[in-house]
């Protein structure tokens, strides 16, 4: 009975000291993880070391990783970020994915494929790696360039596409079905529609009540097993209805993107998401037929080469007829060149589905292997030889000759002016940056020298005179860079106290731990005063008011100090504690009083003094 209930553990450590050697060792070499979980899974799997031969029953638990990644996915797509981006995601994003899907399932049907196959080939082909393609761009820390924000708003709209696409695979299949079997498909059809009404049904009205009430229980782990229950739920339903488990996943994620509970669903379900969704990859590396690779190696070489370049040609022309620059354009049809997570879902789905053979099927998914493989390496080489061609910016130079001042604020927004005004006001030498090119000419035009600069990069801070400043005041909205600035700044100056802007608790949370000496969220102190204000108006002494805001205010930094220590939960009983108040007069008073403000209260007070002194 002891070995039964063990025998469970040498396959986890197996496949977690796979990962642990693998993915490391290729993150090194700027392979990316992806392909070290891929590298990992052939070397366990049965063309490998057959350390692992069982490679249906852990790719279906792999799958998983999939399922969460659509789910998280989902949780992104609020509607105000899609109506921001809607130009890109669903126009460049549609014309790259069916320019590259037509391209390459004509040529696929000229290899042989039959139409259905060549299509699922196209369309899988002209996905790209999300992964990998967000790895390249934030090592290179350009996410927030143009055509950085451009490739995510097309690799967006491929996230989205895939869930209809999973959907509609199983309904050609039924399409394609013998005549007898059309009653089961329209009974198969109107169960898929109902399992989408039950899950919008149940997100609509049922969801955020339901996490209310086990949010109030503080228990973080209970929090944790009811997403993993919303999502792995969601998922099993849509697939007793016929459909992809992705597709109630994502739907999952869709309906509660716009939840108070979004943020902290999604940093549960995080680390679940990533360990699944490598294992995945470990799954689809142990079923590549190794073999088949060494047989054909040269041959899938080859075309991962020619796809590599169709590609990367049809995606820097869709970027150029739409308004990029030649160099990004160019950029960003490499970034994208290699196929997707989700070939290696849509592959084994056209097979299972009949529209591929199963030589086909293992011949395309190396194929999508190799293009993972040679990916980065383009991207790289790309990105060299861009350098040397590519005529300098012709705009703002990164130059800081003079920013040497004792405070060097970085950002220059409604937050970052405001600060910056009150030091110039006092006479405190004031060094600016920003990289908002337009927000520059507005500083300008209004008389402030602003320095044009990215301040989550180590190289702009030392030039800006980081090192030389005694306080560097982080004042951007950007939440990630300003714990990345403020992990950097007490790495490389510890003895220059930071202070740093919080958009909301959990930024608090995650700037205390990257050591930050002082934070002070956007709205607190600006909602504490309107509070102040709302209370005299309600006939409240002016320090009877100032004791309850400070109170408020003491409450909410022994909840910070808790909330380290405890998770996002922990003191939530001093958000409702209420303090004891002074007991009001049961009657109603004969006149009314009225708040004086602070001139006519001092006025009062020195015909008082005169009274006595007379």
């Amino acid at each position: 009975m002891e070995h039964a209930s063990t025998s469970f553990l040498p396959s986890i450590l197996l496949f977690l000291g796979a990962a642990v050697i693998a993915v490391p060792l290729f993150k090194r070499i700027g392979l990316g993880a992806i392909l070290g979980y891929l590298v990992a899974g052939v070397a366990i799997g049965p063309s490998g070391f057959a350390l692992f031969t069982d490679t249906g029953s852990i790719q279906h638990i792999g799958e998983l990783g999939i399922v969460l990644l659509l789910f998280v996915i989902g949780l992104e797509l609020q509607v105000s970020r899609l109506l921001a981006m809607r130009r890109d995601i669903f126009g460049l994003g549609a014309l790259q994915l069916v320019a590259c899907a037509l391209v390459l399932g004509a040529i696929a049907k000229a290899s042989g494929l039959s139409l259905p196959g060549a299509a699922i080939t196209g369309i899988s082909l002209a996905l790209s790696a999300t992964a990998i393609a967000l790895q390249v761009l934030n090592e290179r820390g350009e996410l927030q360039a143009p055509y950085g924000q451009r490739s995510f708003a097309v690799l967006l709209f491929q996230d989205i596409s895939v869930v209809p696409i999973l959907a509609l695979v199983p309904l050609f299949a039924m399409e394609s079905a013998p005549a007898h079997a059309s009653g089961s498909g329209l009974a198969t059809a109107a169960t898929m529609i109902g399992a989408i009404g039950a899950v919008v049904l149940v997100g609509r009205y049922l969801l955020n009540p339901f996490f209310r009430i086990l949010a109030s229980t503080g228990a973080r782990e209970v929090m944790t097993a009811a997403a993993l229950l919303l999502v792995l739920g969601t998922a099993l339903l849509m697939q007793q209805a016929g459909m992809s488990m992705a597709l109630g996943a994502f739907l999952a994620g869709v309906l509660l993107a716009e939840s108070n509970f979004r943020h902290e669903l999604e940093a549960d379900i995080e680390p679940f998401r990533g360990l699944l969704l490598g294992l995945f990859f470990m799954s689809v590396g142990m079923a590549i037929d190794g073999a088949l690779v060494l047989r054909s190696w040269p041959l899938l070489l080859a075309f991962a080469l020619g796809l590599a370049v169709i590609k990367s040609a049809l995606v820097a022309a869709v970027f150029r007829l739409t308004g990029s620059p030649a160099f990004d354009a160019m950029r960003a049809g490499v970034i994208l060149s290699p196929a997707g997570e989700f070939a290696f879902v849509l592959i084994p789905l056209g097979a299972a589905s009949g529209f591929l053979a199963a030589g086909q099927s293992d011949f395309i998914r190396a194929l999508a292997a190799f293009t993972m493989l040679i990916g980065p390496v383009a991207a790289a080489a790309m990105e060299r030889a861009l350098k040397r061609i590519e005529p300098p910016a012709p705009t703002i130079d990164e130059n800081f000759d003079g920013a040497h001042g004792k405070v060097l604020v970085v950002g220059f927004g409604r937050f970052g002016q405001v600060v910056s005004q009150i030091l110039r006001t006092s006479g405190v030498e004031t060094t600016i940056i920003d990289k908002d090119v337009e927000m520059i000419d507005v500083a300008t035009r209004f008389g402030s020298k602003v320095y044009f600069g990215d301040g989550a990069r180590l190289d702009v801070l030392r030039a800006a005179g980081a090192a030389d400043a005694r306080v560097i005041c982080v004042a951007i909205d950007d939440r990630a860079d300003a714990v990345k600035i403020v992990e950097m700044v007490k790495a490389e100056f510890p003895l220059t106290e930071v202070f740093a802007r919080a958009y909301d608790r959990q930024h608090v949370l995650a700037l205390l731990d990257a050591g930050v000496d002082f934070h002070m969220r956007e709205t607190f102190e600006s909602a504490l005063s309107l509070g102040r204000f709302t209370l005299e108006a309600l006939g409240v002494d002016n320090q009877e008011a100032e004791e309850i805001i400070e109170d408020v205010r003491d409450r909410d930094a022994r909840r910070i100090v808790a909330q380290q220590q405890g998770g996002i939960y922990a003191g939530i009983d001093l958000i409702t504690s209420k303090r004891l108040m002074k007991p009001e007069p049961l009657e109603r008073p004969d006149s009314v009083g009225i708040r004086l403000n602070n001139d006519a209260i001092r006025a009062a007070e020195k015909v008082k003094e005169g009274e006595k002194a007379g």
